[in-house]
């Protein structure tokens, strides 16, 4: 870890908490249904059918999210729904947009030290302006050179990334919670990753961990970790 020269966060889930505001929406939403029909264990995942149908028209956030709960609740109700309850999705959707940014632990204590000794960049993925939004209100823009929103995090993506900032894969450490989006594509170009693992992870970002290959990256159960880490190694 000497020559890194880099470091990159992702943003939901990693440096605050996002995932548990789906999970509190998702459970909303069921409540809102179950006047229509029983509620079982497949709504879920029939919801996660019509995001993952969605993906390439609407992308990744909260806005597709919302027209994705909208199109299940109109499918799945036979088109019964009332104009009231699909009000009601609706402002379920705006109210996830104004939900305060909750930062995680030791966060901001990690990026006072490391600002000083390492270029830093955040790159996250989904909607430009929510994306956005979240990184002023959680008052850690300051800490970062370069801020990258994208529409997909692969291999290209990083290598595009690099490139741009002309940064050698071998001097970057990518941090994030997701092995999917965050650490197995910067293993794929030669870079370096560290997964720090949230409780509550999307499902569409798990992956089985048997897929992983012979990539080598680093684990930390804490960001609190990461100083003693970086300056172990």
């Amino acid at each position: 870890m000497k020559h890194i020269k880099t470091i990159a966060f992702d943003a939901d889930d990693t440096l605050w908490v996002n995932e548990p505001i789906f999970t509190k929406t998702r459970l909303q939403f069921e409540t809102i249904l179950s006047k229509y029909f029983e509620i079982d264990n497949n709504l879920e995942h029939q919801l996660y059918e019509v995001e993952l149908k969605n993906l390439r028209l609407f992308g990744y956030g909260i806005k597709g999210f919302m027209l994705s709960m909208i199109e299940s609740a109109i499918e799945l109700t036979q088109h019964k729904i009332s104009g009231a309850d699909i009000q009601n999705v609706i402002n379920l959707g705006k109210e996830m947009l104004t939900h305060p940014v909750e930062v995680l632990p030791g966060i901001q204590e990690n990026l006072e030290w490391l600002k000083d000794n390492y270029q830093l960049i955040v790159i996250t993925k989904g909607d430009l302006w929510d994306q956005e939004t979240k990184i002023a209100r959680s008052g850690l823009a300051d800490y970062f050179d370069h801020i990258e929103i994208v529409s997909e995090k692969n291999a290209s993506t990083y290598r595009s990334i690099l490139d741009r900032y002309q940064i050698s894969p071998s001097d970057f450490l990518m941090i994030g919670n997701s092995l999917k989006s965050d650490i197995l594509p910067v293993c794929e170009i030669g870079g370096h990753a560290i997964h720090i693992p949230f409780h509550d992870t999307w499902v569409h970002e798990k992956i089985d961990k048997h897929t992983i290959g012979d990539f080598s990256f680093y684990e930390l159960d804490s960001i609190a970790d990461l100083k003693a880490y970086l300056n172990k190694k």
